[in-house]
């Protein structure tokens, strides 16, 4: 392993370190930076549907999707998921349609128009907000606490519990505080009728999210790395903590495939606003992919989370990569059509994004990797040496047309020569290639479950107005092709939206809201009142007769089919990664895990998912 000179080898945490604060600030960077944080889809269980907010199409969710504002998702009957967003975790019932009114740096807002979710909120900073949006209520998550939020358009109710916590709960032009063991049922649409009772007691999904909070609560990770570090949480149970005296704590996967290397087993996809974005295959795929470094030491990859750096959250990447290519690569390579190949960022090496950011925002997501900050102001990524260019196997090349359908890389990789590797040229962070429609959403091969029109048709009220919804793909198209496959700056997007047809959902002023009860006097103030609002479409009756409900809604008693499992992948041997040997590294194995029996929900079975099959057949590589 080479050194880096006059770069500060970067140690990572242990015992006794500086820790940081979980959802520190960042520095405040400009108008044109992405958010910093995303929601992951990591645990499913059932048919579980995905639509972008981009389009209007439906598919099958996969897990490690990284979802943010306008995103959709359904779990169908017999159905649960969970998602996370930083140490935050939502878990959804069966039969329950939620979407992301907004997600940004501060703010999570959460439109329910049916089913039920339970949220665990561990950490809320002082200017962060959490609110869960229904039919006829608006509930804001004031405290770290439990909470469990349910809604039936059909009916008229919503119910809002507080296992622990506090939240207010917005209705019916009034606003009133809700205690921990408190449970606020709303019925009625414009005129809501409140009941306020003692929470009921824990029912079969309640017992499960408890046993999904506990597996939380005894990891190992979380001295390593910061809990809102999205995927920390499945690092213990597919992995093993190392130290090494270059880079500190390090992280390496029990088990992979012959000829692994990061990057490799999964798929390429594009998520606005940040552009061609990794979705990994392995249950425990996010964090070593959007997070960190990797390096490779006596014949092993090993993942480098990066320093604890106190008041500062780690930044979201859509992917740490380099790609290669250059005048000539992919003709050199010998596949018509052209190529994509890439390799992962080493310890010490700066990532400049391709879509438009700010300076500030450039030294977020990398002063955890590198704290010389003229080295990151000054680094060129086309003339940069990068440590894995020159390992054996670690550049993946895979052909054009796998690249931007949404493919699986490892089934489809190219064998390139070193040499034609070693001649080709730093492009950049990202492919330097348009998406097409299938980049966003892939298409599925069977009738994906969807939810039934009239709940995709609700509206919900809101406490705070969310931002626009996103502006459609097909709107975004030529202009991505203009762009040679740079993401939509805000001043693009603002052009686009001033002549596109304008998308749902669509906001309705509700009644004035009343004066709202005071709180105790040890709480911090309330922010300034806002009227509640509706969000959504407008009812049948108010909305324009050129309005046509979109392509995916579907009546509610078309029969709907079994999604077919998966295929399974190509048997290839799995191998255990060698320890490196001069460092005598130290492992550090979590503690044993008590086996945990998953209440089953009413009318819900909650299996654990599918053990995928052993591979035999060797995969080719570089």
């Amino acid at each position: 392993m080479r050194k880096l000179s006059k770069i500060a080898i970067l140690t990572a945490v242990a015992a006794g370190a500086i820790l940081a604060q979980p959802g520190g600030p960042l520095q405040p960077g400009g108008d044109q930076d992405p958010p910093s944080r995303v929601a992951r889809l990591n645990f499913l269980n059932g048919p579980v549907s995905f639509r972008p907010g981009s389009v209007d199409e439906w598919t099958a969710a996969t897990l490690n999707y990284p979802l943010t504002t306008g995103d959709h998702l359904w779990t169908d009957a017999g159905a649960v998921s969970e998602l996370h967003i930083g140490s935050t975790a939502i878990r959804m019932d069966h039969e329950t349609a939620m979407s992301f009114l907004n997600l940004g740096d501060q703010t999570a807002q959460i439109s329910l128009t049916q089913g039920g979710l339970e949220i665990r909120v561990r950490y809320l900073g002082e200017n962060e907000s959490i609110e869960v949006d229904t039919p006829n209520a608006a509930v804001s998550l004031l405290r770290p606490g439990t909470y469990r939020i349910t809604a039936d358009g059909d009916s008229g109710i919503s119910v809002a519990q507080v296992r622990n916590g506090e939240a207010e709960v917005t209705a019916g032009g009034s606003a009133f505080p809700l205690r921990a063991g408190q449970s606020a049922r709303l019925a009625g649409m414009d005129n809501v009728g409140q009941d306020i009772s003692a929470a009921a007691p824990p029912d079969a999904f309640d017992k499960w999210c408890d046993s999904r909070d506990r597996r939380e609560d005894e990891s190992v990770s979380a001295r390593y790395v910061p809990r809102e570090m999205i995927g920390y949480e499945d690092l213990d149970s597919n992995g093993v903590w190392t130290e090494m005296p270059q880079y500190g704590m390090v992280w390496r996967p029990r088990v992979v495939d012959v000829g692994w290397a990061p990057y490799r087993e999964g798929h390429w996809a594009w998520v606005a606003p940040w552009g061609w974005t990794w979705i990994d295959d392995e249950p425990w795929g996010f964090a070593p992919f959007h997070y960190g470094r990797w390096a490779y030491a006596s014949g092993a990859w090993f993942w480098v989370p990066g320093r604890m750096v106190v008041g500062v959250r780690p930044v979201y990447a859509p992917a740490l990569v380099a790609f290669v290519g250059g005048g000539g690569f992919g003709v050199g390579v010998g596949v018509g059509g052209g190529v994509a190949a890439w390799f992962p960022l080493g310890p010490g090496e700066v990532y400049r994004p391709s879509y438009r950011v700010s300076e500030v925002y450039v030294r977020n997501v990398n002063i955890v990797h590198v704290r010389d900050v003229t080295i990151i102001n000054q680094w060129n990524v086309s003339n940069a040496r990068y440590a894995n260019r020159e390992i054996v196997g670690a550049v993946t090349v895979v052909p054009h047309d796998t690249f931007i359908h949404a493919r699986r890389v490892d089934r489809e990789i190219v064998v390139v020569p070193r040499e034609t590797i070693v001649r080709a040229s730093v492009i950049g962070t990202t492919a330097q290639v348009a998406p097409v429609r299938e980049s966003v959403v892939v298409r599925p091969a069977v009738m994906v479950r969807t939810p039934p029109a009239r709940i995709v048709e609700r509206t919900v009220v809101v406490r705070n107005a969310p931002p626009p919804p996103p502006v459609s793909f097909a709107a975004q198209q030529q202009v991505l092709r203009n762009n040679g496959g740079r993401p939509l700056d805000a001043q693009q997007v603002r052009e686009i939206r001033s002549t596109a047809p304008a998308r749902e959902p669509i906001i309705r002023q509700s009644q004035p809201m009343m004066q709202p009860q005071p709180r105790r006097e040890e709480q911090q103030p309330r922010r300034e009142e806002q009227p509640p609002q509706r969000f959504g479409r407008p009812p049948a009756n108010d909305r324009p007769a050129a309005v046509r409900p979109s392509e995916q809604q579907r009546p509610a008693e078309q029969p709907r089919h079994e999604r077919p499992a998966e295929q399974p992948r190509p048997a290839q041997p799995r191998v255990e990664q060698p320890r490196p040997q001069p460092e005598q590294p130290r492992a550090v194995q979590p503690p044993p895990r008590q086996e945990q029996r998953t209440e089953r929900p009413a009318n819900t079975e909650h299996k654990a998912p599918p053990k995928r099959e052993e591979r035999t057949e060797k995969k080719g590589g570089l």
